[in-house]
């Protein structure tokens, strides 16, 4: 992680000769890419808002509730490398496409879910479907943005996070209080069986909305195919001497470090999805459509503070800064959102300043993988 650079080799963005290009490729790729991200999370998260509902219906203690909304992550460890070495070999068309199909499948089918050994292996599952797609595309975007864009590039991509919740939120208050006893069916489950719709969707869509690559886009002419080639062979000369083999990441200190940081900031990202509807609701909101509006409200900031601070770590050339004092103030007032779960304003307060800050960083952490 650098928190400067001064290096000549490497242009400013207001002298880039190629603004034009980079921004024909920001617009045909990074909305659909966002859009799919939005699916991707509100897929992980609805079961935060289904819990308002399922946990009575199915008779699951916050134990189970809380061990099968974790199990995800357990499938996602364990096969998001193996999916990154098949998306490498088969391509990112191809293999996004399978990932968001397959996951939009299976989170439909938590419907069905009447035990909680169905919801514990469902949810194992989902996450082994979802695996290596947020990775894959960080790796997928490498092909199209040098070092000194993936700052704000992936701050627009990963903007599809607080978004999820944002619009989700509210979507779901809404879906849950308008669709429940629909045909037989309580709100939760017609929750994850219309949210799992977009996913399978865009899923399909990805065949023609990406291709594998700059040399593969029909859209982009020669001679920007040359541009942006000459660009990505100057950003892979400057970083030439940082390419490692699997062996050497596993046993560095450094990559254990920054596997610890991302944890940290997945962690207090993830407690906010899963739990804030229901702190909201102990505050004393009783109405789901109404629960949803509120947790919009954490999630804009989310969004301010990510676009925010991804541009300012590309202009300014720095990440450490940009990143540990957002983490120490998301972690300051996780803590405080527990003393004031009583009170709603001040819960939906200390959760709209976590999750601003805690989103926020979630780019800058993704630029520092990467060298300026």
């Amino acid at each position: 992680m650098h928190s400067t650079t001064s290096n000549p080799a490497i242009p400013t963005i207001g002298s880039d000769k190629n603004h034009d290009l980079y921004k024909k490729i920001t617009w045909r790729l990074i909305p659909f890419l966002c859009f799919c991200y939005l699916a991707a999370y509100l897929d992980r998260i609805n079961v935060g808002f289904a819990k308002l509902q399922m946990m009575e219906d199915l008779q699951f203690s916050t134990t189970a509730y809380g061990l099968g909304a974790g199990l995800f992550f357990v499938g996602y460890i364990l096969f998001e490398v193996p999916s990154n070495l098949a998306l490498e070999k088969v391509g990112a068309r191809m293999w996004i496409a399978r990932i968001m199909i397959t996951w939009g499948i299976l989170s439909g089918l938590t419907m069905f879910v009447t035990s909680t050994t169905q919801f514990y292996t469902l949810r194992f599952f989902l996450g082994a479907a979802e695996a290596g797609f947020l990775p894959g595309v960080l790796y997928y975007l490498t092909m199209w943005f040098p070092t000194y864009r993936r700052g704000k590039i992936i701050a627009l991509f990963m903007i599809g996070l607080p978004l999820s919740s944002v619009i989700g939120g509210p979507l779901s208050g809404w879906i849950m209080n308008s669709f429940d006893q629909l045909h037989g069916l309580r709100g939760w489950q017609w929750l994850f069986l219309l949210e799992s719709i977009p996913s399978v969707l865009l899923g399909i869509l990805t065949f023609w909305a990406l291709p594998n690559n700059h040399t593969k886009a029909k859209w982009l002419s020669t001679e920007e195919k040359a541009l942006l080639q000459k660009d990505l062979d100057l950003d892979n000369a400057e970083g030439k001497d940082s390419k490692h083999s699997f062996k050497d990441g596993f046993f560095n200190l450094k990559v254990w470090m920054l596997g610890s940081v991302d944890f940290s900031i997945l962690l207090g990202a993830y407690a906010i999805g899963f739990w804030m509807p229901t702190f909201i609701r102990n505050a004393g909101v009783i109405d789901t459509f109404n629960i949803g509006l509120l947790t919009a409200i954490p999630s804009i900031a989310g969004v301010i503070c990510m676009l925010a601070l991804g541009a300012s770590s590309d202009k300014h050339r720095e990440r450490r800064w940009h990143l540990s004092i957002p983490l120490t103030v998301g972690a300051i007032a996780l803590v405080l959102s527990t003393f004031v779960s009583t009170n709603l304003v001040l819960t939906v307060l200390t959760f709209t300043i976590a999750s601003g800050a805690l989103i926020g960083a979630c780019p800058v952490f993704s630029a520092c993988l990467l060298p300026f």
